[in-house]
């Protein structure tokens, strides 16, 4: 079973990376909109792009995993496809965790493209490569479980992209990427602290030399958290509607 399982996990991701991932429109809106976001805050105040790398790279990975992640499920609920799957030798578990593989693998590609740009334009002097693998790793494991999450909880595919927006739009301003958490109001920064976009950015501020190692534990951990959480309540709400 567990190898029926390993198996299917597998050729499920893979088949969603050449059915829907890698795909021109796809692979421009997970580079260029968060390079967009960026360069437009950068404009108004040209001497903090370095600054803004670590938030660059957690928008990339956020919008990589999760715009076609939030919509997968739910397309192949209304064509009938996730049906036939659910005929094959695998488990629930593991044909969500195929659905997660996909958005993770599509969205540690184009990061990956956007840290060599970053590399080359600022230098690899303090870069933590340990802890910056890992923390794209875990950050891209948190999006997909987010995107999965946001595909099984509605029926319509707009519906999917309508609740992914609400949920992401209000992480770009709040995450950290464009100002620090401790500069926002009371109020936000207790808003920002729930958001997984948060943990990703601080963390990848440290691995990039750009702030203290201390609490770099907690936030791959927070990520864990968020990744386990999700994955765990879209399989249960899953269960329930193919029932």
């Amino acid at each position: 079973m567990l190898t029926d399982d390993l198996r299917g996990l597998f050729y499920i991701g893979w088949k969603d990376l050449r059915a829907y991932y890698l795909k021109p429109p796809n692979i421009s809106w997970g580079i260029l909109l968060p390079f967009a976001f960026v360069l437009a805050f950068a404009m108004r105040n040209p001497g903090s792009l370095r600054e803004l790398v670590p938030g660059l790279l957690g928008l990339t990975v956020l919008f990589g995993t999760s715009s076609m992640e939030a919509i997968v499920i739910t397309f192949e609920r209304r064509t009938g496809a996730l049906e036939r799957l659910l005929l094959a030798p695998v488990r629930l578990p593991a044909l969500v965790a195929g659905k997660m593989l996909g958005g993770m693998i599509f969205g540690l590609t184009v990061s990956l493209a956007v840290l060599v740009v970053v590399l080359i334009a600022f230098g690899v002097d303090g870069v933590n490569w340990p802890l910056l693998s890992l923390t794209l790793l875990f950050s891209a494991a948190a999006f997909s479980a987010l995107g999965a999450f946001v595909s099984v909880t509605v029926k319509e595919v707009f519906e999917a992209q309508t609740l992914a927006n609400f949920i992401r739009f209000p992480m770009i301003f709040l995450g950290g990427v464009f100002l620090p958490v401790a500069a926002l109001p009371v109020t936000l920064q207790v808003v920002a602290h729930i958001l997984p976009l948060t943990y990703a950015v601080e963390a990848l501020r440290v691995a990039l030399g750009q702030g203290a190692e201390s609490q770099s534990g907690l936030d791959l951990l927070v990520l864990l958290a968020f990744t386990v959480g999700l994955f765990l309540a879209t399989v249960r709400i899953l269960a329930r509607r193919v029932a």
